[in-house]
């Protein structure tokens, strides 16, 4: 398994299709340092390409999940725009550090296997670019959430304003992104943030085990098909992604995984499906 400097991935189980990529800064309350962005497409797109995995649950070490981007690494980035550049060319820097940070964020979209989101404390700033680029999301009672670039004089620039009106609705979005306030963990599931509030971080644990190993037992070939085929279907009219489906499973739908799935229904038991 590889190692990281902020990050951990862990397999529970040998025979366990479920791993767990852990974001490893707690006595940083797992801010986000420019490691953290160099390393997070990495351990992904190991995960993606590890047939042994087949679904991802992401999480954070200690007492909160995620506090932000580290002010260091902000600070960083800043000092790179010494007084007296040319400004088109330090923004050109600067546009490329954006786009490099984006992009990490966007390496959990990238990642065929399906990543859950295991919310504990606080899920704030880079926090909540995060679970919103995660296809499913829980949390815990006391967690709590905060699109708090707006009080560091920033817009958010990570992922947040493009992925989150289409999670909670726009207005919400604009409401939660224009005043950076606190939202409970049952509000986030008022408004559609999260699926599920766990009264406890074990039971959290425990409920989000069984969810990620009811969706590892299914095909791995219909699992990546439904989030690639969601994923696409955001940005197109119902019937451009009607045809994209077609075409899907036009070359996708006569595998294995079909065969074996219904000899199993005939035969009353468990289908076993081969690796991706």
């Amino acid at each position: 398994m590889e190692k990281f400097k902020t990050l951990e991935i862990i397999r529970t189980s040998p025979d366990s299709s479920v791993f767990h990529l852990r974001l490893n800064r707690p006595s940083s309350r797992n801010a986000l340092s420019l490691d953290s962005f160099a390393e997070l497409p990495l351990a992904l797109s190991s995960l993606d390409r590890n047939p042994d995995a087949f679904v991802v649950v992401l999480s954070g070490a200690g007492d909160h999940f995620c506090s932000g981007i580290d002010l260091a690494a902000l600070g960083s980035i800043s000092s790179r725009s010494l007084p007296g550049a040319d400004r088109g060319r330090a923004g050109e820097r600067l546009r490329r550090e954006i786009k490099s940070m984006q992009d990490a964020i966007t390496a959990i979209e990238r990642c065929r296997k399906p990543v859950i989101a295991s919310i504990h404390g606080a899920c704030v700033g880079g926090g909540v670019d995060i679970v919103t680029a995660c296809d499913v999301r829980y949390c815990t009672g006391d967690a709590f959430f905060s699109v708090k670039e707006v009080d560091l004089a920033i817009t958010a620039d990570l992922g947040t304003l493009q992925r989150l009106p289409s999670i909670v609705g726009y207005g919400n979005a604009m409401e939660l992104a224009l005043t950076g306030r606190r939202v409970s963990g049952s509000e986030a599931k008022e408004i559609g943030l999260v699926s599920r509030v766990f009264g406890s971080k074990r039971e959290l644990d425990d409920g989000v085990r069984l969810v990620a190993e009811a969706i590892a037992s299914k095909s791995p070939m219909a699992v990546t098909g439904t989030k690639a085929v969601l994923q696409k279907s955001r940005d197109m009219s119902i019937d451009q992604g009607l045809d994209y489906v077609a075409t899907w499973n036009s070359a996708m739908l006569l595998s294995d995984d079909l065969t074996e799935a219904i000899s199993a229904h005939v035969q009353k038991r468990k289908p076993v499906f081969a690796k991706l």
